[in-house]
């Protein structure tokens, strides 16, 4: 090992020049990326802690949220993603590597509740397993930007169930796979199937993070909503979300994720000859969104 030193001009550490002598440590040949994202940080960092001059307990106690905030993650649950959340953060990196043409369906967060290799499901399935919620029938078409139908275009559906919680946040209660489901669309872009209404839920409020929007005076729930996720070869896929209109917490979700063009609109409808097939013979909730895809660059 060559433990050379380069002689470098020395940089002592004042108050004044702090973010200076510390961005000056780094080695000039390190990866040129990890410089430029470390330099903005320790601007940032240490701009943030002169403007509001800590004391030694208060910068204590931000070492012991962080702790907490890592202590209490798991396989299934991330509270850093879920402070990211909260701080509207996960949505401007979402909104940053998503920039897309107007007209294209947008993008919202993933969520700390996906699981990967859900079922294949036929088209008009039911999610619903545990037979709770009142019944909607959801459709729709994937088309291209030009509005030409995308066949074989996977769908991946989840939502909570009727009690505001996934299958699992539940495992000894919900049965597996819950509300969850793969589709696949038809040769004219379309695809349909039976779920339930989805409601409102609180995030996890029982960690650090919870108290943290207490603190701050802030409620913890997120409006009332299904997750999606369409992909298509040849075509960008698309993370998002379809919220329903008269949840009273559109306008204040607790992680920032709700855009205009993703409140769809429901009704209260008679049984069609799709909804009859999936076994819906009387009146129910009708949910139709068509979702536009733009090519992979």
């Amino acid at each position: 090992m060559n433990d050379t030193l380069e002689a470098e001009p020395a940089v002592y550490f004042t108050e004044e020049n702090s973010e200076e002598a510390v961005i000056a440590r780094m080695r000039s040949d390190c990866d040129p990326r990890l410089r430029t994202v470390m330099s903005a940080a320790i601007r940032h960092l240490h701009a943030f802690v002169k403007e509001i001059e800590p004391t030694d307990a208060e910068w204590g106690a931000t070492i012991e949220f962080l702790t907490r905030t890592g202590q209490i993650s798991t396989d299934w649950r991330q509270e850093y993603i879920l402070l990211s959340d909260i701080l509207g953060v996960s949505m401007l990196v979402d909104a940053i590597n998503n920039r897309k043409p107007s007209g294209a369906t947008e993008t919202t967060v993933l969520g700390p509740f996906h699981v990967a290799d859900v079922p294949r499901l036929e088209l008009g399935a039911n999610l619903c397993l545990d037979g709770k919620g009142e019944p909607i029938f959801i459709e729709g078409r994937i088309t291209s930007a030009n509005g030409t139908p995308i066949a074989g275009a996977l769908i991946d559906v989840w939502q909570c169930n009727d009690e505001g919680f996934y299958d699992v946040q539940q495992a000894d209660v919900q049965p597996p796979m819950n509300l969850r489901g793969m589709f696949e669309t038809d040769e004219d872009g379309n695809f349909w199937f039976r779920s339930v209404k989805p409601r409102y839920y609180p995030i996890p409020t029982d960690g650090p993070v919870g108290k943290l929007l207490q603190a701050m005076g802030r409620h913890p729930y997120r409006p009332a909503h299904v997750h999606f996720i369409v992909s298509a070869p040849g075509y960008r896929s698309v993370t998002t979300h379809l919220f329903v209109p008269d949840c009273p917490y559109l306008g204040s979700d607790a992680v920032f994720g709700v855009k205009e063009s993703l409140i769809a609109q429901i009704n209260m409808t008679e049984p069609s000859a799709r909804s009859l097939a999936a076994g819906l013979d009387s009146a129910h909730w009708h949910l139709k969104y068509d979702f536009v895809l733009v090519p992979q660059e």
